[in-house]
């Protein structure tokens, strides 16, 4: 725990360099808005200075395979974004995730009800960085069936055609073993090449549906999913990382003065 400046501490952590697995931040969000125990109320140009060389201090300090998290609102998120491609390098920028931090509507607003948080996420080195995984809930295990008594277990119906492709495919036209002909739908590109189908075809990992006359799907099954869990979200929910009320009271159960910490952070939010 370091308490003081943090331009300061972070030059104090510097024999650290290289050996930060993760870092999260909560800076100003420069709201033009008056708090008792920070600033919030600087110029866009001083503010982006100010980020500058905390930003290339924390670079320094990330480890290759580290991670950096920024929760920023939308007053400077899409500038710090753009800061942060310079800083840390645009192709290791891994994800704008959204957090509920919000969960009633403020009906007083006077444009939309401001409900979100950005959290800005960079890896130090993105080929190096590996996210841990989610645990699969039964819930997400509950949509695999077997209908079809398949030796490999339950699956389920995933498309055989894919949003982006190469043009050269843009033609596709493939004939499954029970004569069903199958294109992509129209503007989109097939997922697998003719081999690859040709193999699923083979080893009965098409589904044509009961009547076997449906758009043919892949069976895409429990067992082969990788063991470790599912990948995060982009959009986190409050009930599952926190909201703004619930910091509070958190920071409310530790403070003694009368005036706590005022824009604190939910600890689900950080540990989740």
């Amino acid at each position: 725990m370091i308490q003081g400046d943090n331009l300061l501490a972070l030059k104090a952590l510097l024999p650290y360099r290289g050996r930060v697995k993760c870092v999260f931040i909560d800076p100003p969000y420069n709201t033009q808005s008056a708090f008792e125990h920070y600033d919030d109320k600087l110029e866009h140009s001083q503010w982006l200075s100010m980020m500058v060389p905390r930003l290339q201090l924390l670079r320094e300090l990330l480890a290759e395979d580290g991670s950096i998290w920024v929760t920023i609102d939308d007053n400077e998120a899409h500038y710090l974004k753009v800061l942060m491609d310079e800083v840390f390098g645009r192709p290791n920028f891994v994800a704008d995730v959204t957090w509920q931090k919000k969960y009633t509507i403020a009906n007083d607003t006077k444009y939309l009800s401001d409900n979100h948080d950005h959290v800005l996420a960079f890896a130090k080195n993105k080929d190096k960085w590996h996210p841990y995984r989610l645990p699969r809930t039964a819930e997400m295990n509950a949509r695999y069936r077997n209908p079809d008594n398949h030796p490999k277990g339950p699956w389920k119906a995933t498309p055989l055609h894919a949003k982006s492709g190469s043009a050269a495919n843009q033609h596709f036209m493939y004939t499954f073993g029970n004569g069903v002909i199958w294109t992509p739908p129209a503007g989109t590109y097939p997922r697998f090449s003719e081999a690859a189908l040709q193999r699923l075809d083979e080893a009965d990992e098409i589904w044509f549906g009961s009547n076997g006359k449906a758009v043919p799907s892949r069976k895409t099954f429990l067992s082969d999913l990788d063991a470790t869990g599912t990948p995060s979200p982009t959009v986190w929910l409050h009930q599952d990382v926190g909201n703004n009320h619930e910091a509070r009271n958190e920071v409310k159960a530790r403070s003694t003065p009368p005036t706590p910490f005022a824009t604190p952070k939910p600890e689900r939010l950080t540990t989740t």
